[in-house]
């Protein structure tokens, strides 16, 4: 069997970031290399992103509450639209990759059941205030999506035709453009 060396980097650790320095290295599985690398990695993704122009995003997905997703892109496009019960924002990007990622949120939704349109009315009714008269209605959560486009003309049917014709004039705009002044 053949004998690997593997270097040996020492790094120095104050006393006081010593208790931060052992957490990272019991979330990385014990191993501080691991936490290390681990952020390292993160940080040089990072930092290459802005230098090429590039925020990092984080948008909320899901029903209600949802969880984040991180990515790096550039804001190509928005749109915001609502009806009397809901609103719906777009938001388009460039990634890093050159993929297009749109993400779509939608507000909670309050609609009466009983009869459309009267809502402010029962609200306003002082016998369903009084609990004499019956109201009835129905909630929805609010909900986020991120849809990924590998090409511009993917992404033309995931959000408004509006929104696409902006996207589409800017798609190929550099993120940052250096000028020699």
């Amino acid at each position: 069997m053949q004998e690997v060396l593997v270097p040996n980097k020492t790094i120095y650790v104050s006393d006081e970031d010593m208790p931060l320095f052992k957490r990272a290295a019991e979330l990385a599985g014990g191993s501080a290399s691991a936490a290390i690398v681990a952020a390292l990695r993160r940080y040089v993704e990072a930092e290459e992103g802005r230098v090429e122009g590039y925020d990092e995003v984080t948008v909320r997905v899901g029903v209600g509450v949802g969880r984040k997703v991180r990515f790096s892109g550039v804001l190509l496009g928005k749109l915001g639209r609502s009806t009397s019960t809901r609103e719906e924002e777009y938001r388009v990007y460039r990634t890093r990759s050159g993929k297009f990622a749109a993400h779509i949120s939608r507000s909670p939704e309050w609609a009466e059941s009983g009869n459309p349109g009267n809502w402010v009315k029962e609200l306003t009714n002082w016998r369903v205030m009084l609990g004499i008269d019956e109201s009835s209605w129905t909630f929805a959560q609010a909900e986020a999506t991120l849809e990924v486009a590998d090409t511009l003309e993917e992404l033309a049917g995931k959000i408004p035709a509006e929104l696409y014709a902006i996207v589409a004039e800017l798609a190929d705009e550099p993120a940052v453009e250096d000028l020699d002044l």
